[in-house]
């Protein structure tokens, strides 16, 4: 298999993990605080990935300090400051407003990676890029209007809106660091650094918490965090992204909306109309595009 096309793959499969962040959040974040979930997270995590790392690649890589810099403000971006602001978001506002502003993840990545990593897309890439964008807002601002609504959805649409900066950031800061790291080591790097941001306030909220009153499915979702939004989302990515222009790149997080929208109809019941699937064709039709 041509390694674009396994680019694309990767970074597709990691989207789609990542967009069922969304549902699984709202659910989370019902049963326990954001930063006790979140250290509980990254603590599965690391389980999983310290001992396969030292597995397969006799542990920790030797780096740069400027690379650890890099990888520590790339986990403060994606893993600390997305969840947080995604995770209260979600407590304001419902999952189909967040997707709606998840929609607008594709062109915020092209335009730091054109800001900042000079990375200006070609016409097949712009014309797919805008081809997904269309596909997104399809999806979410044609919503039934019978669609849950939050307690204070304005705030909460801001703070899904920070989150979406801090993942094109989290997204592209990857590209920044020279040594060829592996999808596990950089993986593992994240996730103790995420782990590092989250557990002082998640011991303090711990303190607080009566864990006899969660439920299995709280529980559930703590672990399917842990095990793939976390480790596989991140491994896939990682496979991806220094394969790929960011611009390129970009085109897969309109896949992230995508699967928050379906998710939320299959498992909260959120309404899945004709408009929904015209978008999620022009999403396909986009990455079809670029990937050939």
């Amino acid at each position: 298999m041509p390694h674009n096309l396994t680019a694309y793959i990767n970074l597709s499969l990691a989207m789609i993990l990542v967009g069922s962040s969304v549902v699984a959040g709202k659910i989370m974040v019902t049963e326990l605080p954001v930063f006790l979930a979140s250290a509980l997270r990254f603590i599965l995590a690391l389980f999983i990935l310290l001992p396969l790392l030292a597995y397969r690649e006799g542990g920790l890589p030797r780096i740069s300090r400027r690379s650890w810099f890099m990888i520590g403000l790339q986990s403060l971006c994606g893993s600390f400051l997305f969840t947080v602001f995604l995770l209260y978001g979600l407590t304001l506002t419902s999952p189909a407003s967040a997707g709606i502003i998840t929609s607008t993840t594709p062109a915020c990545m092209g335009l730091i990676a054109w800001l900042f990593l000079r990375d200006r897309p070609t016409g097949r890439t712009a014309l797919g890029i805008g081809l997904s964008i269309l596909g997104v807002l399809v999806i979410n601002m044609m919503q039934e209007s019978g669609s849950i609504s939050g307690n204070s959805p304005v705030f909460g649409n801001l703070l899904v809106l920070g989150a979406v900066i801090f993942e094109s950031l989290f997204l592209l800061i990857r590209k920044t660091v020279p040594e060829p790291l592996s999808p596990l080591a950089v993986s593992t790097l994240i996730s103790l650094f995420g782990l590092v941001w989250f557990l002082p306030a998640g011991l303090i909220e711990a303190w607080d918490t009566n864990f006899s009153v969660i439920s299995l499915t709280g529980w559930l979702t703590v672990i399917y965090y842990g095990v793939f939004v976390t480790v596989l989302a991140y491994l896939f990515w990682f496979a991806g992204i220094t394969r790929v222009a960011a611009s390129t790149a970009g085109i897969s997080t309109a896949i992230m909306p995508v699967s928050a929208l379906v998710l939320s109809a299959l498992i909260l019941n959120e309404p899945l109309g004709w408009q929904q699937l015209t978008g999620c064709g022009c999403v396909l039709g986009g990455i079809v595009l670029i990937s050939r």
